[in-house]
């Protein structure tokens, strides 16, 4: 996310809302083990980028992985902090990661990345190529367009304004990075949704 004020203010209520999210979510927890069990075929560090209060991290970890969390917001890293203590969070930024290059194993960016103005989404999938290891896969989770000739759109977001992407369009930007996709899982959205758009999960790897 651009910017880590309007985060700040809500963290504490965002952590209490959410924290067990994933239990609504089968599918997505599926997706996850799948994406565990590709980290730990390559071995090392798994980095949740946009890790808000932590509760993924902590799922992550609980799935055999060696997780750790980054966030732009300080109010998220001390909400993370707090629940999860024997966790490792970093405050930072997903466009200048203080970390070693290809020396993940994979990199979660689940919702993180769409208060991102599509013009920069660009230079942080570089980021997250520069610091996978060869191998090494990212999944990146988003709200869909179901408009081809709208490949980005932004919409009202609670806390300030958020982009949805046309999925093809999100995999070029992924494939232009040096990254290929590998897989997809799109969620349609449940009729008493608060929005109707399709959640997109787009796993891609590191090629070389």
């Amino acid at each position: 996310m651009s910017d880590q004020q309007p985060y700040d203010e809500v963290a504490e209520l965002y952590a209490e809302k959410f924290s067990d999210s994933l239990s609504s979510y089968p599918l997505e927890r599926g997706l996850l083990a799948s994406f565990a069990e590709l980290a730990k075929a390559v071995g090392g560090p798994v980095a949740d980028l946009g890790c808000g209060p932590g509760y993924v991290t902590a799922y992550l970890s609980s799935l055999g992985l060696d997780a750790f969390g980054v966030d732009v917001s300080s109010g998220m890293i001390a909400q993370a902090r707090a629940r999860h203590p024997e966790l490792r969070f970093e405050l930072g930024s997903m466009a200048a990661l203080d970390i070693a290059d290809a020396s993940l194993s994979a990199v979660l960016s689940r919702y993180s990345i769409i208060h991102t103005v599509p013009d920069d989404v660009p230079a942080i999938l570089a980021e997250f190529r520069r610091v996978l290891a060869p191998g090494g896969h990212a999944l990146i989770s988003f709200p869909g367009s179901e408009d081809a000739s709208q490949p980005t759109a932004s919409y009202d977001h609670t806390v300030f304004t958020a982009y949805r992407w046309w999925p093809d369009h999100f995999s070029a930007l992924l494939h232009d990075a040096g990254l290929e996709e590998i897989g997809r899982l799109i969620e349609r959205a449940a009729p008493d949704a608060p929005r109707p758009f399709p959640m997109v999960n787009l796993v891609a790897r590191r090629e070389n």
